[in-house]
């Protein structure tokens, strides 16, 4: 029986990866920082192994007889001085892990916008995860997904606090959003059917503008929510005022002015579509 390796499984996707598989009666070993939080996928019968994806020789051990491997960079949003570096240093150890384990299939989830090197912001990171992922020598899978329906979980609190929902692009702007949770059916799906050689499948989901986001959570909220569209000017300091270093506010402000001029944009080998809707990923944003 193939052995299916998933790291990120305390995340939204990494955790459907596992669930999809195990469901499936596949053997996964899952990678987690914390034994606790292992703990729930040893009672389904997956195999934990404890350590970090930022150590190489760790996650050489890790994909020992593996024959398919998930990962993504974790975003580390907390990190301090130079975000790239710090995220870049994680990418050669995960991709060095992978040459000396000789994982013959690595499915990742990139990003719309990772072939480019630049003017993407966060998102050359992936990029070069891609890139070092291909140098180790095994066949990988990128699924690059656009804008994650949960995001909106990143402004409930001044939609509960303030009553506002803010919006870094047009409100009336509908553009795809996919659920994580197709993400993770779409990443195990590959990883049990590896391709003939590498591939980028580009997913997206239904469209939904920040505007009608903002009605359907006011709605489930009962409250009226007002949408304030944050100017390009203003989205490096209010970033730094949701908490991020400027290093990582600037590169978040670079991504936003990537979509606004259209430098982002799909370029995969083949799309996907998936099919949840906004309104079936709200209860659980709100708890």
């Amino acid at each position: 029986m193939a052995l299916y390796v998933v790291a990120g499984v305390s995340g939204h996707v990494g955790s459907v990866v596992a669930s999809e598989l195990l469901d499936q009666k596949q053997k996964v070993r899952v990678i987690v920082r914390d034994a606790k939080k292992g703990e729930r996928w040893s009672r389904r019968g997956a195999e934990v192994v404890e350590g970090s994806v930022g150590d190489a020789a760790f996650v050489a051990s890790a994909l020992k007889g593996a024959d398919g491997l998930f990962v993504l960079l974790p975003p580390n949003y907390g990190a301090t001085g130079d975000y790239y570096a710090v995220q870049r240093k994680v990418a050669d150890s995960i991709a060095e892990g992978v040459r000396q384990a000789r994982v013959p299939h690595v499915v990742m989830l990139s990003s719309v916008g990772a072939d480019r090197a630049d003017r993407n912001g966060p998102i050359k990171n992936l990029h070069y995860l891609e890139g070092k992922l291909r140098e180790a020598g095994t066949k990988l899978t990128a699924i690059r997904a656009g804008s994650f329906q949960e995001n909106a979980a990143n402004v409930l609190g001044a939609v509960r606090a303030q009553g506002v929902f803010p919006s870094f692009g047009p409100a009336d702007y509908a553009y795809p959003q996919v659920a994580t949770k197709d993400i993770g059916a779409l990443a195990a799906r590959e990883l049990r059917n590896p391709p003939a050689k590498s591939q980028v499948i580009d997913l997206h989901g239904p469209a939904i503008s920040p505007r009608q986001q903002a009605e359907k959570i006011g709605k489930a909220l009962g409250k009226n929510v007002q949408v304030v569209e944050v100017p390009p000017s203003e989205h490096v300091k209010a970033y730094q005022q949701a908490g991020m270093s400027r290093s990582l506010s600037e590169a978040f402000a670079e991504m936003m002015a990537g979509f606004a001029s259209g430098a982002i944009t799909p370029k995969g080998d083949r799309a996907e579509a998936g099919k949840t809707t906004f309104d079936e990923t709200l209860p659980a944003l709100l708890g």
